[in-house]
């Protein structure tokens, strides 16, 4: 922390600021024990820990001893006016050990952020999922599930195994139903909302206080409900401005909501449920959701962030 050189004064100078320096930074010694060993006023002793650090005879660098890149996740919180922000300096080897590390850093968070008063909801990605894996503590709260399962091979209970895992580890009641994120058709949809567990379910949602979700670009490979829809309504959407969707809520570039047909196909929270949710952690990864982040958080579906180094800087070059 103390570096040899630098500075206008003459030798005994410096290494009098620099002896002085050593004692406050490196060994925690007061300034007034310092001014004793010294025989300085403690006003002395002050003005030589200012010299120290405007000449650059101390350099203070904030440090993290885990993958958490301090500097960056401050930065990305400023510019997108985040509540909270963690940015990992995970390499973009692979995805699934990008969502393993985003989802370790994600159940620190939540583990710090969540209060026996808070309910928690959870809406299924593959991101929160990671997060799950990883949770190892929690207040114990109440977990409520906020979309329905994706009928997709290898995640059809995944939604309801998701808050019974995490209810698990908080001791709280689990809020789960049986439905599919999206149906046929909205007669169907209306039907499965008036069910006893799913009703039961969506009348918690207005008492959420913090959710996890994932964020998806309108894209192949980006988003699970995309990747689940039929070709042609994704280009019907796409046309109609869709850019991203969180929890299965459709946006614009914007982030204002595009009602469509498969909107009243949905089994999950709404648009203004979300917005009215305290807190929505995203956990997202990958370059190429730089567009649907910045959308979720300008509409208010998103106010704070869970990524990684490589889509912190892109996000950030791109706000300019």
């Amino acid at each position: 922390m103390v570096a040899a050189g630098a500075g206008a004064h003459g030798p005994a100078q410096l290494v009098l600021t620099a002896s002085v320096a050593r004692r406050y930074y490196l060994d925690g010694r007061s300034k007034v024990e310092i001014a004793e060993e010294f025989a300085l006023s403690r006003f002395k002793v002050a003005r030589l820990l200012d010299d120290a650090r405007s000449s650059g005879l101390v350099r203070i660098e904030i440090g993290h001893p885990g993958v958490i890149d301090v500097e960056l996740s401050g930065r990305l919180m400023d510019a997108l006016g985040l509540q909270h922000c963690v940015v990992t300096d995970t390499p973009d080897d692979h995805p699934a050990s990008l969502r393993e590390h985003l989802g370790q850093a994600a159940a620190e968070l939540l583990s710090e952020l969540v209060t026996p008063g808070d309910v928690l909801g959870l809406s299924w990605a593959r991101s929160v999922s990671a997060m799950a894996s990883a949770l190892r503590r929690l207040a114990p709260v109440p977990v409520v599930q906020l979309t329905g399962a994706l009928a997709r091979p290898g995640v059809d209970d995944s939604s309801i195994e998701l808050v019974r895992e995490v209810a698990r580890v908080a001791g709280g009641p689990a809020h789960f139903f049986y439905a599919p994120m999206a149906v046929p058709d909205a007669a169907t949809a209306r039907a499965l909302r008036q069910q006893p567990e799913v009703a039961r379910a969506f009348s918690l949602i207005g008492s959420v206080t913090i959710a996890l979700a994932g964020v998806g670009a309108w894209a192949p490979e980006q988003s699970t409900l995309f990747d689940a829809t039929g070709e042609q309504e994704r280009a019907e959407l796409a046309a109609r401005g869709v850019c991203a969707e969180i929890s299965g809520v459709l946006v614009d570039a914007a982030g204002e909501p595009v009602r469509s047909a498969l909107t009243d196909r949905m089994i999950g929270i709404t648009a203004e449920q979300m917005r009215g949710v305290r807190e929505v952690i995203a956990i997202v990864y990958g370059p190429a959701k730089v567009a649907a982040v910045l959308a979720a958080v300008r509409g208010g579906m998103v106010n704070s962030l869970v990524t990684h180094s490589t889509l912190a800087t892109a996000l950030l070059a791109e706000l300019g």
